[in-house]
């Protein structure tokens, strides 16, 4: 894809790097971080019904934490209402007590499952949930980084096996907008630092994460050359998988960085970086594989 049309003249790597950051501008006017502000600011209101005064009291120190600040701890408790009622997005009952089926059970010696359950069946209360009630930042987070990175080997798979395209459907670009890997992941992962900073209660916007979009695009072109590299050295196209593995590692590791960054205010150490993607990388050759297979057996049927 980078060579230009068979045939041609290689293009000059400066070239291509312009072309890059050409189609990252381009891309840019379709991502709008507004969207992602007002779906973290969505309102919601949790009902929390207890046994006792001491459960609810309970309850209400999980979801928002002593170390909170007196006015962000009152901001949350005004979302966490004593008894749930009619208005509530969701109620949450201490698991002593029989529940509707719609509610969610909170064992006080288990409280992360209970997270766990109301992320899983109300997907849509995600961000809003992460942005007032801290604990649901971390696994939000997390599940956001996962899913992005998975989208980001998606991609990579899909530029070589056209039947993976239609699992890209939730991704705000089409595959064929994008002539370059490099751009197409580097805005995946702006879109990303978006959502978790959205998540974990941050300001979010271009002029607001600048220094972050800023080292998301400089990285890049380093990533890239690590792909060039590494695919070059696998014969007969076998680089599919370490190539789709390094997109997942690449991304997974800036995401846990962006996540450090804007819950202890400082991301990680080049070291760091580096450690977190050689970790990152074997589990991504795994997923890619998996993948992979999954697109073959489909294709199969």
């Amino acid at each position: 894809m980078e060579e230009g049309f068979k045939g041609d003249v290689p293009l000059p790597r400066e070239f291509m790097a312009l072309a890059v950051l050409r189609q990252i501008k381009k891309a840019l006017s379709a991502l709008n971080p507004r969207e992602l502000r007002e779906s973290a600011d969505q309102r919601v209101r949790v009902g929390l019904v207890g046994a006792s005064p001491e459960s609810l009291g309970r309850m209400e120190t999980y979801f928002a934490p002593p170390h909170f600040t007196p006015d962000r701890r009152a901001e949350a408790t005004q979302i966490l209402v004593r008894g749930g009622g009619p208005d509530c997005d969701l109620e949450i009952y201490d698991s002593s007590l029989l529940r509707p089926a719609r509610a969610f059970s909170f064992d006080p010696d288990e409280p992360e499952a209970c997270v766990r359950r109301i992320l899983r069946c109300r997907e849509e209360l995600t961000l809003p949930l992460a942005r007032n009630l801290y604990p649901f930042r971390k696994p939000v987070s997390h599940h956001i980084i996962r899913a992005v990175a998975k989208e980001n080997a998606l991609f990579c798979l899909a530029t070589a096996l056209p039947d993976v395209v239609p699992s890209l459907a939730m991704i705000p670009w089409t595959v064929g907008e994008f002539t370059s890997d490099t751009a197409f992941l580097t805005m995946n992962q702006i879109r990303m630092a978006f959502l978790l900073a959205a998540a974990s209660d941050r300001h979010v916007g271009y002029r607001e994460q600048r220094s972050e979009i800023g080292s998301l695009i400089a990285g890049a072109f380093g990533w890239r050359a690590i792909a060039r590299e590494l695919v070059a050295k696998v014969p007969f196209g076998g680089g599919l998988i370490p190539k789709a593995g390094i997109a997942w590692a690449a991304t997974f590791a800036v995401g846990l960085s962006l996540e450090r960054l804007y819950r202890l205010g400082y991301g990680f150490t080049r070291a760091e970086r580096h450690t977190a993607y050689e970790e990152a990388y074997e589990n991504g050759k795994q997923i890619a594989n998996m993948l992979l297979d999954g697109f073959r057996q489909r294709k199969a049927v």
